[in-house]
């Protein structure tokens, strides 16, 4: 399944140079991009810090959902979202956090990338604030108990977890969420405008079967949290 991802982002980067090459418009240069984008005002680049200060701590205390990007050594990309009751994510100290790893799909992606790549973004999201918390770092995957013990899933107990050692961590600010108006319930779409993800398992899979695909992901839901 890696190779397959692997094979793809080499099909898929020919591609790009095709399609990019096309009437001279493929950005390959920092120079382009900055004729581009302009560089970016001095708090920009002063916000970032080497440690976890207690701004980011509170922030990662109301946080009830991560996204964890990983890529293996071979360019093979995954973000992972993680989620939890508020402060699911535990802070150890001024430079790690530990994130507990819950029963999910056993693919094992993000997983399989730390163990050849161990370095992580994440992205703290806390409902209804548009500014995110951004922490980059390196990561130990670990089934310590003395770690394990205590730490809080929604579901059951996690046997492993994520140790991250930060070295970048630093605001990001509100306008992607302002943009797309994230926590806006009147934005939101309809129930009836969105295909079940019964349906479009049924589809992927190519099962046929929608009611199939329906209890066996009410049985997950209700049983395997």
């Amino acid at each position: 399944m890696r190779q397959d991802v692997e094979a793809m982002s080499g099909a898929g980067e020919q591609q790009l140079q095709a399609i990019g090459s096309a009437g001279g418009h493929r950005v390959t240069t920092l120079d382009e991009l900055r004729a581009i984008y302009p560089p970016p005002k001095q708090r920009s680049l002063d916000k970032q810090i080497d440690h976890l200060d207690r701004h980011c701590r509170r922030l990662i205390e109301l946080s009830p959902f991560v996204l964890v990007a990983t890529a293996s050594v071979g360019g093979a990309c995954d973000v992972s979202p993680k989620g939890g009751p508020p402060g699911f994510v535990h802070v150890l100290d001024d430079h790690r956090l530990v994130i507990p790893d819950a029963t999910g799909n056993r693919r094992l992606d993000g997983l399989q990338n730390l163990l050849e790549n161990p370095h992580a973004g994440l992205v703290f999201l806390i409902p209804g604030m548009g500014e995110t918390l951004r922490v980059n770092g390196t990561v130990v995957l670990t089934r310590d108990p003395a770690l394990l013990d205590g730490l809080q899933t929604g579901g059951r107990p996690a046997e492993l977890a994520l140790v991250v050692t930060a070295v970048e961590a630093f605001i990001h600010c509100a306008k992607a969420l302002i943009r797309s108006k994230l926590w806006e319930p009147g934005t939101w779409p309809q129930a009836d405008e969105i295909p079940s993800a019964a349906e479009i398992l049924s589809d992927h899979i190519g099962t046929g079967d929608i009611a199939a695909s329906a209890a066996a992901l009410a049985d997950s839901y209700a049983n395997h949290i």
